[in-house]
């Protein structure tokens, strides 16, 4: 009664299974397929049952093949397959990683009539794989310092700047664009230094009106001014023992320079509404972007003060001073976003790296980060191509002074936008479209706005209009 009730809900077992399974003969004809065997192919079971098992274009099947065609397959000769990797065409056209095993059939009197194989669908654990690869990469890396990456001239003296400074207490200033990494070269400084296992507390002093700031960095006791409800302590007191990183210190007002030249040279704060002196131990780290000699030379900075900061000095190159280091920072910033969307991106294409290769970065490698995040937005293929990039990198030149030229007029960028989507959808407007994500009938407005004739063809090499200003 058992063996009964068990074959009559063989079918339901066998699609319980969260492996694929297929059965195939001596002759490698399937006959019989689960429904996680059509989840992961794709093919249905009337569409594969009575095919031959090549049909799914393993790649490790030509490997196998019997040469003496005895069999059909080595599995026939060693017996199984023990957890083998392969990769499998699905009906799609896609490919994915499969774990397979695989054993013979037998009937009675122990002759071989077919093979059993399991499939488990490992894409994502190979996806997984390749992460943890790049990670470690990355972490391996001998082109990385504290955060700080860069193989160039420029930022190995900066390294070597950083690493002189952590045998001194003096204060050290950052110059440099923003967007040049001011505040990873100060957390650099911080964990090189003698310092590293006490506080790192940062103050962007642009970023606070006067009043505040002073609160902010000194702290103030109860009913020093409206909403003081209580006695705080300030950035200086959270950084004892430790360094306290000053962001955009050229911002700061002369009186606020003031009370800080004090806090240098006497190591002495006071909270805002009482006169005790509390003595600090901070290492002070500033850095700016502004021209501090020049705000000197106009009053607008003391000069006393720019000399107790200006000890040790280190200045951040721009990044269109380092162009070497743009293919290494495109590669981190790729597996960074890779890693963390998850999305199927395998890489860069040359002429995607010509483009970065080729633009000045007035935003200097924050832009280039910005850029890698619009591009995994904007990528929906597999390789990111230079259309995936932002319009002022795509059609950002150089002219012979070395300054940037990019088109402003809003109706050119659309045209040059279409004209590369049309190029790229062999002239189909609706996968262009797809490409803009417009609509169709967009797509066919904006050609007849800009006069485009599909007929003549849509290769760079066809347009008379190239020569944009």
């Amino acid at each position: 009664m058992f063996d009964k009730e068990l074959s009559l809900y063989w079918d339901t077992v066998l699609n319980t299974i969260k492996d694929g399974l297929m059965i195939v003969d001596r002759e490698g004809i399937i006959l019989f397929v689960n429904q996680a065997f059509e989840t992961i192919t794709g093919y249905s079971t009337g569409e594969i049952v009575g095919s031959p098992c090549s049909a799914l274009k393993c790649d490790i099947c030509d490997i196998a093949r019997d040469e003496k065609g005895a069999y059909w397959c080595v599995l026939f000769r060693t017996g199984s397959l023990h957890k083998r990797r392969c990769t499998l065409e699905t009906k799609d056209g896609r490919y994915v990683r499969i774990l397979k095993n695989a054993s013979l059939l037998r009937d009675a009197k122990g002759n071989v009539i077919g093979a059993v194989e399991t499939l488990t669908d490992i894409t994502e654990v190979i996806q997984k794989e390749h992460q943890i690869e790049a990670f470690q990469r990355e972490i391996r890396s001998q082109d990385r310092f504290h955060g700080l990456l860069g193989s160039s001239a420029a930022m190995q003296r900066v390294f070597s700047l950083i690493a002189s400074a952590k045998a001194s207490d003096a204060p050290v200033i950052i110059f440099g664009e923003s967007g040049t990494g001011k505040e990873l070269a100060a957390e650099a400084i911080h964990e090189t230094g003698a310092r590293k296992r006490k506080p790192f507390v940062k103050v962007n002093c642009a970023a606070l009106n006067e009043s505040l700031l002073e609160s902010e960095l000194f702290g103030h006791v109860k009913g020093a001014f409206t909403g003081a409800y209580k006695t705080r302590r300030g950035r200086f007191e959270a950084a004892q023992g430790g360094d306290i990183f000053l962001d955009e210190v050229g911002d700061l007002s002369l009186s606020m320079q003031v009370k800080l030249l004090r806090v240098l040279e006497e190591n002495v704060i006071e909270r805002v509404g009482e006169n005790r002196r509390i003595e600090v131990d901070v290492r002070v780290i500033s850095a700016t972007n502004k021209d501090l000699k020049g705000l000197v030379d106009k009053g607008f900075f003391r000069e006393d003060l720019f000399f107790r900061i200006n000890v040790i000095p280190i200045t951040m190159p721009p990044l269109r001073e380092r162009i070497e280091d743009i293919p290494l920072l495109a590669e981190n910033f790729f597996r960074r976003l890779q890693m963390k969307s998850g999305k199927n991106i395998e890489g860069i294409s040359g002429e995607a790296m010509e483009k970065l290769a080729a633009y000045p970065w007035p935003g200097n490698v924050r832009e280039l980060k910005s850029a890698f995040e619009y591009a995994f937005v904007s990528c929906q293929d597999s390789v990111i191509q230079p259309h995936h990039l932002p319009s002022n990198i795509l059609w950002g030149k150089l002219d012979p002074e070395g300054g940037l030229r990019v088109s402003v007029n809003r109706d050119e960028t659309k045209k040059r936008n279409l004209l590369d989507a049309l190029e790229k959808a062999g002239g189909n407007q609706s996968e262009a479209a797809r490409i803009l994500g417009v609509s169709r009938v967009t797509v066919w407005n904006r050609i007849k706005k800009f006069h485009i004739d599909l007929r003549r063809g849509i290769g760079y090499g066809t347009r008379e209009d190239q020569n944009f200003s």
